[in-house]
């Protein structure tokens, strides 16, 4: 962890007049965090309604949103950021300070608008995983351990002044799903800890290039469906690679039955069976009852919980009791 201090006077907390921006269920925590505890969030700022169901005729709010109308929170929904209108009233919230958990990128006007400025709670140890899908990539790789990190919004993307970091181990076992809801409750605590900081003019934040290591840096692009298809290299790399897309959206790949089809099938869980196998290219074996494997040059890959187009996510055995397997090929 890391901190300083910067030339502010100290706030109580029910003075500091804080804006809120955030969307998903991620950022839920953080902000019912700083209204539990009495912190002064004046407004909260996220995506606008998403129209859902069969014809698109219903709107959904976003889990933000949900909470802050419970609350009795202002909320301000704009298309673009840089409407004149959303600006006129961001603006006139007279924000202190913001605060952003999993929104999008700012345009300086808007992040550049409190006298404390914006910081940002991004799902990593900055300078590593610049980028969107952050948790994704670091399981992806196969790392031991991630974190989170408080930092300064600049004018490129994750690149600013870092006030706070902890970190948070990765699990042999461990998905993208258990380390965001891990990261999601403990990302909270670490907003409220920069917020006290800030408010106390204790916070210091330290330019990203003193974190710099002879490491080179790992990017956390966005991912895409294309991203998600499974390429049968490695064992060990396969498996990383299907925990850091589980549950969402998923590693898929495209099976061949005996028939000629195809089958897409979404794979959420595995289990590797490291050994040394005589076989040139990945192939599929089963006993049509109790598992589904992938033999690589360099071990085992059991398929454990799966999902195929039309049908619901389910235990292999549960797969194969109703699936006629023999033939499949990948």
């Amino acid at each position: 962890m890391y901190l300083c201090t910067t030339k502010t006077k100290s706030m109580m907390k029910k003075d500091l007049r804080i804006v809120f921006m955030g969307t998903p269920d991620f950022a839920v925590p953080s902000l019912a965090n700083l209204v539990d505890n009495g912190y002064n969030v004046v407004g909260v700022v996220t995506m606008p309604d998403k129209a859902i169901g069969r014809h698109h005729d219903v709107l959904q709010s976003s889990p933000v949103k949900q909470y802050a109308v419970a609350h009795n929170i202002p909320v301000l929904q704009p298309e673009k950021l840089k409407d004149e209108e959303f600006l006129t009233a961001l603006s006139n919230l007279k924000a202190d300070l913001q605060i952003v958990v999993a929104f999008r990128m700012l345009p300086q006007v808007v992040w550049g608008m409190p006298r404390l400025g914006t910081f940002n709670l991004h799902a990593a140890l900055l300078p590593q995983y610049r980028g969107a899908a952050p948790i994704n990539w670091a399981i992806i790789n196969g790392d031991k351990e991630t974190g989170i990190t408080t930092f300064f919004l600049d004018e490129n993307i994750d690149t600013g002044r870092i006030i706070l970091q902890e970190r948070i181990p990765i699990g042999e076992e461990d998905c993208l799903e258990d380390i965001h809801d891990r990261m999601m409750m403990q990302g909270a605590a670490l907003v409220q800890k920069t917020v006290d900081l800030i408010a106390e003019g204790k916070d210091e934040a330290i330019d990203q290039e003193q974190f710099m290591t002879d490491e080179p840096l790992r990017p956390a692009p966005k991912i895409f469906k294309e991203t998600c298809e499974i390429r049968w290299t490695a064992t060990e790399q396969v498996y990383n690679f299907v925990r850091g897309l589980s549950p969402y959206p998923a590693a898929w790949t495209t099976l061949h039955t005996q028939d000629g089809k195809e089958v897409v099938m979404k794979i959420f869980r595995t289990k590797k069976e490291m050994a040394s196998l005589e076989v040139k290219e990945p192939t599929l074996q089963t006993d049509n009852k109790t598992y589904l494997r992938v033999a690589l040059p360099d071990g085992y890959l059991y398929l454990t919980e799966v999902q195929i187009s039309g049908k619901k996510r389910m235990q292999i055995t549960d797969f194969l009791r109703g699936a006629h397997t023999e033939g499949w090929t990948l």
